[in-house]
C-alpha cells in the first residue's frame, strides 16, 4: 500500500501494518509451518501457524469466481513449493480469526488436507476499516477480473467515502485507471460477463462503453467475438458508427477574439451550455483573453463530462 496517505477511517490503513510487519508481507517466501511459532491466542502484528477451521470468510470478498484449474495448479504448488505468501487474518476473539486476504491459498491448503496455515494476523478495529482493507489487500494480491475491480473501486467509494483520487493513491494506480474501471460496471450484463470469461479484453470494454445504447454495444459485441476483431479495429468501428449517426462531424464554432465584443457573454454561455449539459460561465477581459468555468454536481456529472470530452477528442482526431 502507498505511503503516506490521508485516510477518513480514523487510524489510516497504513497504521493497521507496522513498517516491519509490512515489508514481510510484501516479501515473498517459502514458509514452513515448522518453523513458525502457534498463536499465543492476544498478539497482532506477526507471523504464526493457525488451525483453517477457526477462520471465517471474508465478508467483504470481491472474488466472485474461482477458477478449478487455476486452483488445483495452486494445489499443485503449494505440494510442490509450500506457501509462497502467507494469508492475512484479524483476530476475532481468541482462537477465532476472520480471513482478510488469500482466500485461494485458504481453499487450496483445505482441500489438500492441511490443518494449519501460516497467517500474519493484524489488528483491524472497526468494519469501516476491515472493509477498506480487505478490499485494497484482495486489489493488489490477488487476480481479481476487471469487473471485480470495478465494484471493489465502487465499494470503497460507497461504503468507506473514499474519492477516486484517495483510492488511485493506495493501490498504487492514477486515477484515470480506476475511473476506466468503474466505467465498466456501466456495461449491459452480457458484456461484463463476456469479459470476465475473457471473450473480451478490457479495451474491447472500454470502446463499447462509448456507444450511444445497449443495442448498439450488443451488436458490436457479437462481431468482436465473431470476427475476433482487435482492439484497434474496435475502436475505428465505433468512431464510424458514432459519425454515422452524428451525421457530418459538428465542430464548436469559437468565436474569435475580434468577435466576442459583439457576441453576448450570455449568448456565448448558452451556446456552450447546450453542447455540455450543464451550467457554464463565460468571463471575458477587456483584451479579449478570459476563462470559462464549467460546473458540476456530483462525481457522476464530472464522470459524464470527462466521458464527453473524450468522445469530442476523438471526434477531432
Amino acid at each position: 500500500m502507498a505511503e503516506h496517505m490521508k485516510s477518513p477511517l480514523g487510524r489510516g490503513l497504513d497504521a493497521l501494518i507496522n513498517p516491519q510487519l509490512k515489508e514481510r508481507l510484501d516479501a515473498p517466501v517459502a514458509i514452513s509451518n515448522k518453523d513458525l511459532p502457534k498463536d499465543d491466542g492476544s498478539s497482532h502484528d506477526f507471523l504464526a501457524k493457525i488451525p483453517v477451521e477457526k477462520i471465517s470468510p471474508n465478508p467483504y470478498q470481491p472474488r466472485t469466481t474461482f477458477d478449478p484449474q487455476a486452483l488445483d495448479e495452486l494445489k499443485k504448488s503449494i505440494l510442490e513449493n509450500g506457501l509462497i505468501q502467507p494469508i492475512t487474518v484479524r483476530r476475532i476473539s481468541r482462537e477465532q480469526y476472520e480471513l482478510i486476504s488469500g482466500e485461494r491459498r485458504l481453499r487450496a491448503s483445505k482441500d489438500i488436507g492441511y490443518k494449519e496455515i501460516p497467517a500474519y494476523i493484524i489488528k483491524v478495529d472497526t468494519k469501516e476499516a476491515m472493509l477498506a482493507l480487505s478490499l485494497i489487500e484482495n486489489i493488489q494480491r490477488e487476480k481479481l477480473n476487471p469487473i471485480e475491480i470495478g465494484y471493489a473501486y465502487k465499494r470503497l467509494m460507497d461504503e468507506c467515502s473514499l474519492s477516486q483520487e484517495e483510492i488511485a493513491e493506495k493501490v498504487g494506480k492514477d486515477r484515470t485507471t480506476v475511473t476506466n474501471f468503474i466505467r465498466l460496471l456501466k456495461l449491459p450484463e452480457k458484456i461484463q460477463q463476456c469479459l470476465i470469461d475473457d471473450q473480451i479484453t478490457t479495451g474491447h470494454a472500454r470502446c463499447l462503453i462509448n456507444l450511444p445504447n445497449e443495442i448498439i454495444q450488443l451488436e458490436v459485441l457479437d462481431k468482436i467475438i465473431k470476427k475476433n476483431l482487435s482492439v484497434r479495429k474496435v475502436e475505428d468501428l465505433v468512431r464510424k458508427i458514432t459519425e454515422e449517426r452524428n451525421g457530418k462531424k459538428k465542430k464548436i464554432a469559437v468565436p474569435q477574439i475580434s468577435d466576442l465584443s459583439k457576441a453576448s457573454q450570455r449568448n456565448l454561455e448558452e451556446k456552450l451550455q447546450s453542447v455540455l449539459g450543464t451550467k457554464v460561465l463565460c468571463k471575458i477581459k477587456k483584451n479579449g483573453s478570459g476563462e470559462i468555468v464549467i460546473e458540476f454536481y456530483s462525481q457522476d456529472e464530472l464522470e459524464r463530462l470527462f466521458e464527453l470530452f473524450d468522445i469530442i477528442g476523438k471526434n477531432y482526431n
